[in-house]
């Protein structure tokens, strides 16, 4: 039997401490890491790059992974039980609330969007995914963050999108707190000013917290004359990812 590939298991290796860290690492840290030297690993960086594996920042000239993997990625995507099982009620939760749909995972300190379902009207929209979205600053994040506390031990500082947006460490704890007391989560113009966001956990058999599902849309309707989410859409929500969470196994609520 042939024995394994030299060169495929040290770009394996490159991808992997990529993919370990939340930023961008140069040719020198990379090589340090991996004990290999310098010259091997920016061939190994060029030849990523050129497939898409990788991509370099054009101030820094720093490495991190590139889009093509996630199109490969959303191959094990489709065959995820908590995209298959969430397809339903996720069409469903459009209908109802009438507003675009999202599913995320933490990725990161961010919320990979694995799933999204365009708001049922006929205006002009984007597929959202594969889009990194800030925890801190999203619904989708706060949920996920009240059940994952170590994605809080982040050495930047958070980044305020908005004037709402929340970038006091001690504020934001207080904030998680209040969605795991309440089980569910909001953003008002904390990530886009105008725009607001609800998002309920979505949980598997083991009662681990393994996505958020939830909807986004003008303040004007989301919110009530207080300026308040409104509890009606908030109701589909937790609908919706206690649903979800009964097809993953969880037991019902």
């Amino acid at each position: 039997m042939p024995g394994p590939i030299q060169s495929i298991e040290r770009a394996a290796a490159v991808l992997r401490l990529l993919a370990s860290g939340a930023r961008r690492m140069g040719v020198a840290e990379l090589a340090r890491a991996l004990e290999l030297p310098k010259p091997t690993v920016h061939g190994i960086l060029r030849t990523l790059q050129l497939v898409g594996f990788v991509e370099q920042s054009p101030d820094t000239g720093k490495y991190q992974l590139g889009a093509a993997l996630f199109h490969i990625g959303s191959s094990y995507l489709d065959g995820n039980e908590l995209r298959t099982r969430a397809l339903n009620w996720s069409d469903s939760l459009a209908s109802r609330s009438m507003e675009s749909v999202r599913i995320g995972t933490l990725h990161e300190n961010q919320v990979l969007v694995v799933h999204h379902v365009f708001r049922p009207d006929n205006s002009r929209q984007v597929l959202e995914v594969g889009a990194l979205l800030p925890s801190h600053a999203s619904a989708l994040g706060k949920v996920l963050l009240a059940d994952d506390p170590v994605g809080l031990t982040d050495d930047e500082p958070l980044k305020a999108y908005t004037a709402a947006t929340i970038t006091d460490p001690d504020l934001l704890g207080d904030a998680l707190e209040q969605v795991r007391q309440r089980g569910w989560a909001s953003d008002i113009e904390e990530l886009v000013d105008g725009e607001v966001s609800l998002a309920a956990p979505i949980r598997d058999r083991r009662a681990v917290t393994v996505g958020a599902v939830g909807i986004s849309g003008p303040v004007e309707r989301l919110c009530d004359e207080h300026k308040q989410p409104r509890t009606d859409l908030v109701s589909y929500v937790r609908e919706a990812a206690r649903s979800i969470s009964r097809e993953l196994g969880a037991i019902p609520w």
